[in-house]
């Protein structure tokens, strides 16, 4: 196989030199600085299509033995540092230049050009470490991210004992344990619930930047349902919908308690990330369901029962406000979820 020399093109800045090798599919490369020469050797397809390419370089002033390289399908990037962060009047020790070697006017730059855009790299340095000083840091930053981990972790234990245990119940049970779920489970949802009014606390007070309205829709929604509905009717407690409101919940929440967590600590999980914003999306609809089912059941046992005709009227306006809650929250979830997954595609890109 005949070797050949490849076209090449170059550029310098006052710190590096840029060279451009016009050599495709390259393999086998080696690339090295040697006594102030660069030698290069590859094979690839190039202008005398695919065969053994190479060239060497002796440079004008000394540079640094460090190569860094990229390759691609066209061509092969080479960067070499110089010693001295100087304009060079040449590339090459030789006045006159090789003649496989041409200015990469892509990257060109006199001298003067080279020098307004290092200054104005100087400048966007200076600039960013000036508003970074003016930026005033949060002395309880770290007391706050603690606060928020602590929290999220207490709630998914809570959510998890709940989801586990409903699921170990389910399996040595069957379907018998769909019946005295509220009695052996209410405690820990109380406990649970009764936390979760920190959700609306939280972003009220500024320690979480979020909407208070959406948070205070999910809350007070299932708080109403759990201590009113729930709690109200005694003979309403051993209806199968509890086990599946109660399983809905739970299953949500044990990805979504530890996605906050995380976050606490400046980590991000791809899976954990995807299920926290797509798992409620066929979830969620089913706990409305069954939320729904238990608030129409509730309304008309309340009309069956005098003595708790109090309630109807409350139960009549849970079932008006449900719908249009239930499109804040589904708007609210699918801009969060639409948001996310947009900001992860930028930064794989």
């Amino acid at each position: 196989m005949q070797t050949l020399t490849p076209h090449v093109y170059w550029a310098q800045r006052h710190g590096d030199i840029y060279l451009r090798v016009e050599l495709s599919d390259a393999k086998n490369l080696d690339i090295c600085v040697q006594d102030n020469t660069l030698q290069f050797k590859a094979q690839g397809h190039g202008a005398k299509g695919d065969n053994d390419y190479e060239f060497s370089l002796d440079f004008l002033e000394p540079v640094k033995p460090e190569v860094s390289h990229r390759s691609t399908q066209r061509l092969v990037n080479v960067t070499v540092r110089k010693q001295e962060q100087r304009w060079w009047d040449r590339l090459t020790l030789q006045e006159r230049k090789p003649l496989f070697l041409a200015p990469d006017f892509d990257r060109w730059l006199d001298e003067s050009d080279a020098e307004m855009e290092l200054q104005a790299k100087e400048e966007e340095k200076i600039n960013k470490v000036s508003i970074e000083s003016r930026i005033r840091k949060d002395p309880y930053l770290g007391l706050k991210k603690g606060y928020l981990f602590m929290y999220n972790l207490v709630q998914f234990l809570g959510f998890s004992w709940i989801f586990v245990n409903m699921t170990v119940r389910l399996f040595i049970l069957g379907q018998d344990s769909f019946y005295d779920t509220f009695h052996t489970i209410a405690d820990m949802m109380y406990f649970c619930q009764m936390m979760a009014v920190a959700e609306v606390i939280n972003p009220l007070v500024g320690l979480v930047k979020t909407g208070v309205f959406p948070a205070m829709i999910q809350v007070v929604g299932r708080n109403v349902i759990l201590f009113v509905i729930f709690g109200s009717l005694e003979e309403m407690q051993n209806k199968a919908v509890v086990f599946f409101v109660f399983y809905l919940w739970s299953t949500i929440e044990i990805f979504r308690y530890p996605f906050y967590m995380l976050a606490c600590i400046d980590t991000d999980w791809k899976l954990l990330t995807w299920l926290r914003y797509s798992i409620w999306m066929p979830l969620y609809p089913l706990g409305v369901l069954a939320e729904g089912q238990w608030t129409c059941l509730t309304h008309t046992h309340t009309h069956t029962h005098t003595p708790q005709r109090a309630l109807c009227l409350l139960y009549s306006l849970i079932i008006v406000f449900f719908f249009p809650g239930l499109f804040i929250n589904f708007r609210h979830l699918f801009r969060q979820r639409r948001r996310r997954m947009r900001s992860r595609k930028r930064k794989m890109n």
